[in-house]
């Protein structure tokens, strides 16, 4: 079996996590493609393949030949901006024999558009913070005390760590507000926004958070789900983090997962105050806090290839232990010397 990684990153781990379970089911090639063959997941490839941004004419294109001439069976992106365009294309891929492990365009709209994240969740009765997309309306509901500082504010088709900032009165949100505007114009953010409602200004809940795999089959059903407490974050990523038992929040991703019907995992946030529990964000690919499972027992990736091969998988496969803590730790890998 032959899987392909694109924006491979330095998600070296899952690629390393992919190796093992191909040679538990019968081995494999790791294809791993990014802009730059300096990605650090690329050293974990078996074969690393530079192509073009995901936004330039050509990027399907190149993939799709990627895809054909490499006979690869499955495809698993690991970039937001990716997955819309990746799934849009789902047929073109499936003629030549590659299976797109990415969720509907329909799933992938609702968790990338972040205000439609905040409706899809309050429409399933869970709670979510207070959210506005202008600013007056925000200013509103500040003068009639619907809503308290602090605020965060974060584009509204974001990813990673980009634009999003804390403020702590009115002056601040002020300023602010146009600053991560034109942060979003300038960056490659831009190209997946709308001109306008771009910004998304929030209720920051800063107690306990939380990280949810919920991990549903290739056909959409909801089979598992995995809760950590996020110990520490860095560049917008879970850093530390030990695995929970909760079965309440256990429940809001199976609620999730059952009505979003995505594929594989969804990276779900969850914060906590006074004993309530708000949905902060939904990404339907492996998010940075996925490992953080996978050594508490989980194995999504050897579930995931036993599903390509329509095997059944055993339950206890996708059951974290609890308390379970791990930390990330940075490495150095061989990467090609640039060119002059």
């Amino acid at each position: 079996m032959n899987l392909l990684f694109s924006c491979a990153g330095r998600r070296a781990y899952l690629l390393k996590y992919f190796r093992d379970a191909l040679d538990e089911v019968g081995g494999g090639k790791i294809f791993a493609t990014d802009m730059s063959l300096a990605a650090p997941a690329l050293a974990f490839a078996d074969v690393p393949l530079r192509v073009p941004a995901v936004y330039a004419e050509n990027y399907l294109d190149v993939v799709e030949t990627i895809c054909r001439e490499n006979k690869i069976d499955a495809l698993i992106s690991l970039n937001d901006l990716e997955l819309p365009i990746l799934s849009a294309a789902r047929e073109r891929f499936e003629k030549i024999g590659t299976r797109l492990i990415v969720s509907s365009p329909e799933v992938i709209d609702v968790c990338f558009d972040k205000l439609k994240t905040a409706r899809f969740v309050e429409s399933l009765g869970l709670n979510t913070p207070k959210t506005f997309v202008v600013l007056s309306d925000a200013l509103l509901a500040l003068e009639c005390g619907e809503l308290a500082f602090p605020l965060i504010l974060k584009p509204r088709w974001g990813s990673g760590s980009i634009g999003i900032e804390l403020v702590r009165d009115r002056e601040e949100l002020l300023e602010t507000y146009e600053i991560v505007r034109r942060k979003v114009a300038r960056s490659i953010l831009a190209k997946a926004s709308a001109p306008k409602e771009e910004i998304l200004i929030q209720e920051a809940i800063t107690d306990a958070e939380y990280g949810l795999d919920v991990m549903n089959d290739l056909g959409g059903n909801t089979i598992a789900v995995s809760v950590k407490r996020k110990l520490a974050m860095r560049a917008g990523e879970t850093d530390k983090a030990v695995t929970v038992d909760k079965p309440e929040i256990r429940e809001i991703g199976f609620a999730i997962g059952r009505a979003l019907r995505h594929v594989a995992n969804l990276d779900c946030d969850v914060l906590e105050r006074a004993g309530k529990y708000y949905v902060l964000e939904l990404n339907p690919r492996f998010g940075g806090g996925y490992p953080f499972s996978q050594e508490a027992g989980v194995n999504l990736p050897l579930a995931i290839l036993k599903w390509l091969r329509n095997e059944s998988v055993p339950a206890e496969l996708l059951v974290a232990k609890p308390n379970v803590a791990s930390a990330k730790c940075d490495i150095l890998v061989s990467t090609p010397p640039p060119r002059s």
